[in-house]
């Protein structure tokens, strides 16, 4: 039935070409974004999960920066420790040449001075052994923490290691010195088992550190595999979406031409009339 009332092949080729149009949207917006899946209307489940797993890469962020923390401060106490170590071998040395009966009181005085002076060194290092702010080895805190997973519920905590003078690991005084040679035999008993001490720290603290760098490492590894899982649900193949490009690209030419024939059609009811 010829009418110029309603064009249903006008109406036809319009909304095929306004769906063309749509598809060509889409196709712009993954070669624009790279992703296949943008926005919750792309693919609310997959968009929801996406989501999800981007917040546990955020969070595990948050944990690196939490293990690289814990991590620099347990290295600082380690290296005092270390430090306050070779103090104490060498005080031993000055107290066991001090412990000769035979040594002049001259010579032991002097011995004294620098042992005094080694003695006063580690208090000043233990003091300044801070990171951030904390100090793990001059009994300030009880023990650090750092985060474990993504959520925060799980921690990976470090004990203090009270390397001061008269404390529970060096336990030579903070006022150590000696005037005779049975004095300082005896201080050099005491440096004895403090260095024991400390050499029992010294491997916990280096365990510790050692504990984080390997949580930091799979920490990392866990990031990545997620990210990966993100990039195989979202990310767009810009290949196959370039390609689709030019199909539908061809599509529309097609459909406006398609159109601008079904608009032509009611023009020829006036050759019924000529």
């Amino acid at each position: 039935m010829a009418t110029i009332n309603t064009n249903a092949g006008a109406m036809v080729a319009l909304q095929n070409l306004n769906a063309t149009n749509r598809d060509i949207e889409q196709v712009q917006s993954r070669i624009n974004t790279g992703l296949a899946v943008a926005s919750a209307k792309d693919n609310g489940g997959v968009y929801a999960i996406a989501q999800k797993m981007r917040a546990d890469v955020k969070g595990y962020e948050a944990v690196g920066n939490s293990l690289d923390l814990a991590a620099s401060t347990v290295d600082v106490a380690l290296a005092a420790g270390e430090a306050v170590s070779d103090l104490l071998i060498e005080m031993k040395e000055k107290a066991l040449a001090a412990s000769d009966a035979s040594l002049d009181s001259a010579s032991r005085t002097a011995l004294n001075e620098d042992f005094k002076a080694l003695r006063d060194q580690i208090g000043k290092i233990v003091s300044n052994a801070s990171f951030n702010g904390t100090n793990l080895i001059n009994n300030s805190v009880t023990s650090i923490s750092a985060l474990a997973n993504a959520s925060g519920s799980s921690t990976i905590s470090i004990v203090d290691e009270n390397l001061s003078l008269g404390g529970g690991v060096v336990t030579l005084s903070a006022t150590a010195s000696f005037a005779s040679a049975s004095a300082a035999s005896t201080i050099a008993g005491t440096i004895a088992t403090s260095i024991n001490n400390l050499n029992a720290s010294l491997a916990r603290l280096g365990t510790a550190s050692k504990s984080l760098g390997i949580h930091k490492d799979f920490v990392g590894k866990l990031s990545d595999s997620l990210e990966k899982g993100i990039g195989n649900l979202v990310d767009a193949d810009l290949a196959k979406e370039s390609a689709r490009l030019q199909s539908l690209q061809v599509k529309q030419q097609l459909g406006v031409q398609a159109l601008s024939i079904a608009n032509s059609a009611p023009s020829t009811i006036l050759g019924y009339f000529r």
